[in-house]
């Protein structure tokens, strides 16, 4: 019996028709696939109707991984393709393994010798960077920057280091805590550094700024609970 591939369905990043951003191939091969591995149950089944009504939802197969999943229920995830089935990975949103707990999954898979394959969606890391007009030769992905004061304090020194040797920095925050990163950044940073914003990724509501962090302590936008995506250069 053929060992199945592993694939990496990027996801929507903002309501919109799935035709505008993934390839033809992605929504034919999710036709194909029946057995999934998804971050969150709802929104993937959501994701799946709306790149083809006609899948049969109640026919799939899905395990949940997310950041609550107990490292030991990981390999058993990839049992069907050991029986000579594809599994696809959906992200929340975006691209999946990046930022995202599959990568556990594409681990294990990569350790097992089962094909990884990822595939062509939107990406808000590459988005924003290819939209802010900085530095896309060197660059680096924080994630989300630490909580605790002193630990956010010295994250943001250590950026402004990296930024002063000329690379990008990029990084996420809860969409909650957008605009006081936005202030917070402001206040602890030179006043001609940049910061580029970007938010509503592929989304009616896209908005992409780039200016300098004095222009943003006055700026009056209210990027609460929209997806957003910093990044910081000189």
């Amino acid at each position: 019996m053929s060992t199945g591939k592993l694939y990496l369905f990027p996801s929507l990043m903002a309501p919109c028709e799935p035709g505008d951003v993934l390839p033809r191939r992605n929504l034919e091969l999710l036709v194909q696939t029946r057995y999934f591995v998804v971050e969150e149950l709802r929104s993937a089944r959501r994701f799946l109707k709306a790149c083809d009504r006609s899948i049969d939802i109640d026919s799939l197969h899905f395990s949940v991984l997310n950041e609550h999943t107990p490292a030991g229920e990981v390999d058993a995830m990839l049992a069907p393709v050991f029986e000579g089935h594809d599994v696809g990975v959906i992200s929340e949103a975006g691209c999946p393994a990046v930022a995202d707990p599959g990568a556990d999954l594409v681990a294990v898979a990569q350790r097992r010798g089962v094909q990884v394959v990822p595939l062509v969606g939107p990406s808000s890391i590459l988005m924003a960077l290819m939209a802010s007009g900085f530095n896309g030769q060197s660059f680096a992905f924080a994630g989300y920057l630490p909580i605790d004061a002193a630990r956010r304090a010295a994250a943001f020194k250590e950026m402004e280091r990296n930024v002063r040797r000329g690379q990008t920095q990029i990084f996420i925050e809860t969409p909650y805590r957008n605009s006081r990163m936005i202030a917070e950044l402001a206040a602890a940073l030179p006043p001609d550094m940049l910061l580029c914003v970007a938010c509503d990724i592929t989304g009616q509501n896209e908005s992409i700024r780039t200016m300098p962090l004095k222009k943003w302590r006055t700026d009056k936008t209210d990027y609460a609970k929209r997806p957003a995506i910093f990044l910081l250069y000189r």
